[in-house]
């Protein structure tokens, strides 16, 4: 994929219906809208657009100890494995030169993430037991400052 096809962004409220269409869960999950609009009002959702389309889309919150923590990265499954992931990443970690480090977390059967994470140089931090049945939920840490 070349890089102009792909433009990493923060969101904007004319984004909402753009990333219902790229992530279906939204339109039935109450929680993730309201997740979503929040963190565009605040100015912590980021989408890539690829294509003139949106293909991905990564949100940040500081509720994690009062660290920075990449809450939900999604890309679209027709744009998977195709860098989106990474661009969103590198974006965020970009836009938070006060941050010392930056926290995120996936499941242990989503290989995928774990992957990217460690491309990204990321490294486990923890694991959290009983979130899904049998499925535990594992914590990564990225140092941003040597």
């Amino acid at each position: 994929m070349a890089k102009r096809d792909v433009q990493v962004r923060l969101a904007a409220t004319r984004d909402r219906r753009a990333i219902a269409v790229c992530d279906a869960r939204v339109a039935g999950d109450l929680h993730r809208r309201e997740l979503i609009d929040a963190a565009i009002a605040a100015r912590h959702c980021w989408v890539v657009e690829q294509d003139g389309a949106v293909a991905g889309y990564a949100i940040l919150t500081t509720n994690f100890f009062g660290r920075d923590f990449v809450e939900l990265l999604f890309v679209a499954a027709e744009a998977r494995r195709k860098g989106i992931g990474d661009a969103l990443l590198a974006a965020i970690e970009r836009a938070r030169p006060q941050t010392d480090k930056l926290f995120t977390s996936t499941n242990e059967s989503n290989a995928a993430m774990r992957a990217l994470l460690e491309s990204r140089a990321y490294r486990a931090s923890g694991t959290i037991l009983n979130l899904d049945p049998d499925d535990p939920e594992l914590v990564f840490v990225k140092f941003l400052k040597a």
